[in-house]
């Protein structure tokens, strides 16, 4: 620990959420979420959320999802889970956070019916939202998601 830095207590959180992919005529398509990070910046990421109680991964993943975008989706394959630490300045608590990511496909829904915690909800084509992707960590996900992402025809 360094000199000087505050010892915060450790607790471990648990997330799940979805990479939710389009193959179309002009390839494969990714649904991002918007949202502001602590220092106010805007931030495309992948849609995930915290576990209710009793709650599993893959159904807190499909809730979380269809919350923040409006989209209903099907799961078709657990894609791996993310970990990292951050400190929550408000409860000075530091979080080893682990988010389980699922790969879905959208089934219906509307993005007018999400809740209002993503600023923006996109379709982008895999390119376009490898780019603008905030965390290096998610794009790993994405690429594994759609790893002929050149080819729309592929399944």
């Amino acid at each position: 620990m360094l000199r000087g830095m505050p010892r915060y207590p450790t607790k471990r959180a648990v997330s799940a959420g979805g990479i939710v992919v389009d193959p179309r005529a002009d390839g494969w398509w990714v649904l991002l979420i918007a949202r502001r990070n602590a220092a106010g910046e805007l931030q495309w990421t992948l849609p995930k959320g915290g576990l209710e109680p009793d709650e599993d991964h893959e159904t807190a993943a499909l809730r979380e999802v269809a919350e923040e975008t409006g989209i209903e989706c099907r799961i078709e394959e657990k894609l791996g889970v993310i970990d990292y630490w951050f400190v929550w300045r408000d409860d000075r608590v530091r979080y080893h956070k682990f988010v389980h990511y699922y790969r879905m496909a959208a089934v219906g829904g509307d993005p007018s019916a999400r809740d209002d915690e993503a600023e923006e909800v996109r379709w982008l084509p895999i390119d376009d939202a490898l780019a603008c992707m905030a965390h290096p960590n998610e794009r790993d996900l994405v690429r594994k998601a759609v790893p002929e992402h050149g080819r729309a025809d592929a399944t």
